[in-house]
């Protein structure tokens, strides 16, 4: 692609999601453009597309894909239609975004894995988080060997009373494979691992629980609820992943529970053998023994940090120009759903999971 060709970019999905897509777009100018936009609910995409002076509203994604002046499909749909949409998009030639998680499964995960290997496409899952100013300096700090070797990580997002959309595809395990596990367990899984240095993962164990969806308790304000509906994902969710390189993470995650939800916030710890972190949404601090002296300070963050959103669309614009591969791949996205069928596996079966990474037929 030309270094100053604008990236032009189709949505797929004119919900929530996609609207923070088109805005995201819509802050780079210079760099990129939504040129379409389509929707199940054609009125929610014509709506979105006379807010945001899109030209162009297709009927159907397959319309869409078919556009040869579009070059990057942003997939934001129900989890179950992640996976036929992103091989349809690969093989019309479009690079892809592709909202969290990459599939809804695992057997969908290497169904994508499996269709960009053969159309040389790139696939970014849009981990925003990645992008913020906390975690890219902490990352920044991990990687020059200030805090030695990571050998254990504790990582989680802990909601009192925030189950979404009850009754919708948000609690329908045939729409969304899952709970708050595969929702917002997915965010913390991948950004532990990023700060962790991808570690490979080798064995699962973990349970889930559904306390309080099942009898409609802790509902949260995000989504429109159906009463209608049904909830049979869990509520909660807790993991321990060991590595091939003898490294560990916990990871724990709710919609709704009764407790101390560690500042109803995303939270990440990492303990290293020279020193240690802490990540609480945007601010960060170190660990450390001086002098056998226990010192603690924050973090250093640069003031006027940008959108993470934008960051990472810069990133993946960069990405397509040099021809580089995003951070936040299929690779990354297959990593994560790997680690979900395992604790989902782990908890209905009581056992340990040897995690398989066999991706071919």
């Amino acid at each position: 692609m030309k270094e100053q060709e604008k990236i032009r970019f189709g949505i797929i999905g004119a919900g929530n999601i996609g609207k923070v897509h088109v805005k995201t777009i819509s802050q780079l100018p210079d760099e990129a453009e939504t040129v379409a936009i389509t929707d199940v609910h054609l009125p929610l995409a014509e709506e979105r597309a006379t807010e945001n002076g899109i030209a162009t509203v297709y009927r159907t994604a397959e319309e869409l894909l078919a556009d040869p002046n579009i070059q990057v499909a942003v997939i934001g749909v129900p989890n179950k239609y992640h996976a036929p949409l992103a091989i349809q998009a690969l093989e019309a030639g479009k690079h892809v975004i592709l909202e969290k998680p990459m599939a809804i499964d695992l057997e969908a995960a290497k169904a994508i894995v499996r269709a960009q290997r053969k159309a040389g496409r790139f696939v970014m899952i849009p981990h925003q988080m990645r992008w913020e100013a906390a975690a890219q300096r902490l990352k920044q700090t991990v990687e020059s060997g200030e805090l030695g070797r990571i050998y254990y990580a504790k990582t989680g997002l802990f909601r009192r009373k925030g189950i979404p959309g009850w009754g919708t595809w948000f609690t329908r395990k045939e729409l969304a494979g899952g709970g708050p596990l595969i929702d917002i367990g997915v965010h913390m899984l991948d950004l532990a691992l990023y700060l962790m240095g991808d570690p490979k993962p080798a064995s699962v164990f973990g349970s889930t629980f559904a306390e309080f969806g099942p009898h409609r308790r802790g509902i949260g304000k995000w989504g429109t609820h159906d009463w209608g509906g049904s909830f049979d994902v869990e509520d909660l969710a807790g993991a321990m992943i060991k590595m091939e390189d003898g490294t560990a993470l916990s990871l724990e995650v709710s919609w709704a529970v009764n407790g101390n939800v560690e500042q109803n916030g995303p939270f990440v710890h990492l303990m290293g053998t020279d020193g240690g972190a802490s990540l609480r949404g945007k601010e960060g601090k170190l660990f450390a023994e001086r002098s056998g002296e226990i010192v603690d300070t924050q973090l250093d963050i640069p003031e006027g940090a940008g959108n993470p959103r934008e960051a990472m669309y810069r990133h993946f614009i960069e990405c397509l120009r040099n021809g580089t591969e995003p951070i936040s791949n299929v690779t990354t996205g297959f990593t994560n759903n790997l680690i979900l069928d395992a604790i989902y596996r782990s908890s209905r079966t009581g056992n340990e999971i040897k995690l398989d990474w066999h991706i071919d037929d």
